[in-house]
């Protein structure tokens, strides 16, 4: 240590820093979704609150040098709090903890920096009215700091940062935190101040360029996230749309090859009468009858999609049952059909042909008209855990979210632009997605 600060400024209690560091955890639990029942959280809460007081009381007693590691204890005890309130992942912990630590600092900064201007030297630390302005200022910057950090982090699962965003959080604050408070190490550099206002007022204004340049991170990161949400679900458009196409031109195709056959078949039975040849030929009739079926629902893009679906089922040995009135999808655009209806009958296959039990290999599509609304419903039993995000969304069951879980979010991006809604009932080992559309159907984009 070098040099002295003139006119220094007591040092801020430590029980308000133990607050504010604790006010500053919670805040970011109350903004992002969390994955732990809200008991859970608010017991962590309890012994986080009384953790962070005994940790700075602690590192009062310690030598001045001691003084980094009684921050990083602090920073440890915040990150604790963090990952088991919210039960996002040790990465996502460390990620919200590092914005909340540079967050504590300028509040506890700037009210202690308030609070020494207005109260008389002669006055109270912890009287009636350093209390009230403590409350005040608390209150007033954790709720404007809440309100926007829950748009930031708004969606109904949060997605673990990865390790070059959660890298760049942590030099932020490292360098936030080292250059706010350099002053108090040394006074003798270019950056340093020497008068007790002067140094809060470089702390204060040091820590909030800090947490600007980590709010327009996330920022950064939340628009990123959402064009390449976009891109992947215009890319599923595009794949169904293509899927639709490529199916429509083979059963046309094959519809004329069966075609074709059945008058072979009928001209090779008047030559070969006898009664063996017979059966093969019903058999092979048969199997030129499958191949020939086609759904006809009122709607050709609608038909293209459920023969070849249940096509799909049949060789998976899925049973697939549908009434569907396609006339009602009048008005809505081919490669929404093609979407809407081949992801949600794709999802279902899926979940479907992981059932050990054929017996359990079931899916049922309705597509009828309920009032002023089309109504589509898809069904399929399921016999494993779903799981859910802090808003009653289902997660993806495959390990990669970030490049699946497009199909739901494909489904209601079309819905909406319809003006319709999507909803998703799991009960009694039966998922249920249905999906409510106004008529006429009209995009209201």
């Amino acid at each position: 240590m070098s040099g002295q600060i003139t006119n220094a400024l007591p040092d801020i209690p430590r029980v308000y820093t133990a607050i504010c560091e604790w006010l500053a955890c919670m805040m970011y639990v109350a903004a992002v979704p969390r994955t732990v029942p809200l008991p859970r959280t608010l017991g962590v809460g309890a012994a986080g609150l009384v953790a962070v007081v005994a940790l700075q009381y602690l590192a009062g007693t310690l030598p001045l040098t001691f003084w980094i590691l009684g921050m990083c204890l602090a920073f440890g005890a915040m990150w604790l709090i963090i990952l088991f309130a919210s039960g996002n992942g040790k990465r996502t912990a460390l990620f919200l903890t590092a914005r909340a630590f540079v967050l504590a600092e300028l509040v506890a900064s700037l009210h202690w920096q308030i609070d020494s201007f207005i109260r008389p030297d002669d006055a109270p630390r912890f009287g009636v009215w350093p209390i009230l302005v403590l409350v005040v200022i608390y209150g007033v910057c954790f709720a404007v700091i809440w309100l926007a950090e829950r748009h930031n982090f708004s969606g109904g699962e949060l997605v673990a940062p990865t390790a070059r965003e959660a890298l760049t959080t942590i030099i932020i604050t490292l360098i936030t935190f080292a250059m706010s408070n350099l002053s108090f190490i040394s006074t003798n550099t270019p950056f340093s101040g020497t008068v007790g206002q002067e140094v809060f007022y470089i702390r204060t204004l040091v820590d909030l360029c800090g947490f600007v340049m980590l709010y327009a991170q996330q920022e950064q990161i939340r628009q990123t996230r959402a064009s390449l949400e976009l891109a992947s679900i215009n890319a599923s458009l595009q794949s169904q749309h293509a899927e639709y196409l490529q199916s429509k031109e083979n059963i046309e195709a094959m519809g004329r090859l069966a075609h074709d056959l059945k008058h072979q078949i009928v001209a090779l039975r008047a030559e070969l009468d006898p009664q063996q040849a017979s059966a093969q030929f019903e058999r092979l009739e048969a199997s030129v009858n499958e191949y020939s079926a086609q759904q006809h629902s009122g709607n050709p893009v609608l038909d293209v999609i459920l023969t070849t679906k249940t096509r799909t089922c049949n060789d998976r040995g899925i049973t697939f049952t549908m009434v569907a009135d396609g006339k009602l999808l009048d008005g809505m655009d081919s490669m929404d059909i093609a979407t809407l209806f081949g992801n949600a009958l794709d999802n279902a296959i899926e979940a479907t042909s992981r059932l050990a039990d054929p017996e359990q290999r079931l899916i049922k599509l309705a597509l009828h008209r309920h009032g002023q609304f089309a109504v589509v419903r898809v069904e399929n039993y399921y016999d494993s855990t779903l799981r859910h995000a802090a808003d009653g969304s289902l997660r993806t069951t495959k390990r990669d979210t970030r490049s699946h879980g497009f199909g739901v979010k494909s489904i209601r991006h079309i819905a909406r632009q319809y003006g319709g809604e999507v909803t998703i009932d799991p009960h009694d080992h039966w998922f249920d997605l249905h999906i409510l559309l106004p008529l006429p159907l009209t995009k209201v984009d």
